[in-house]
């Protein structure tokens, strides 16, 4: 079931979050740089994964902290191999792919519930009309809580039903 909420992604109960970022992202900006304070070695091992495995966008790369907590990095965005430069944006085909990959891993990892934000729409510039009818298609088909935060409130734990 999805589950639309306002709050801070961080402070969510699920089991898994997932972001949309570029391959070879800085994590400076939104969700992945308040993700990149929090776990540092999350940047550094994604850092590591991007340099021997060479991802493309419409991938996804899965990083497991030791508290349990797992972070799936969905490569909704094009990448930027320059040193220094922005990633580029995000695409409904890239959005795509990625959710149909999480799909996949949520069933094949036995996920029991998912955190996503307005995904792809921040800094990946996509319109939400277009990237939530997405989420609904790929997720909502999953028999786990899917907590969708539409509108971010520093601090807040969101109400998450079924939690």
């Amino acid at each position: 079931m999805i589950y639309e909420v306002s709050g801070d992604i961080l402070k969510t109960k699920a089991q898994a979050i997932a972001h949309g970022v570029a391959p070879n992202d800085p994590f400076n900006q939104g969700l992945a740089h308040a993700l990149r304070e929090q776990w540092p070695a999350l940047y550094k091992d994604f850092r590591h994964h991007c340099h021997t495995s060479h991802p493309e966008a419409g991938d996804i790369w899965m990083w497991g902290s030791v508290g349990g907590v797992r972070i799936v990095n969905l490569m909704t965005q094009e990448a930027s191999y320059d040193h220094g430069s922005r990633p580029g944006k995000a695409t409904v085909a890239h959005v795509n792919h990625a959710l149909r990959a999480l799909h996949k891993l949520a069933e094949t990892e036995g996920f029991t519930s998912l955190a996503l934000p307005r995904l792809a729409t921040g800094v990946g510039g996509l319109d939400w009309q277009e990237v939530f009818p997405l989420i609904q298609q790929h997720l909502g088909s999953l028999h786990i809580p899917i907590y969708v935060y539409s509108e971010f409130h520093p601090g807040q734990q969101a109400d998450e039903p079924g939690l």
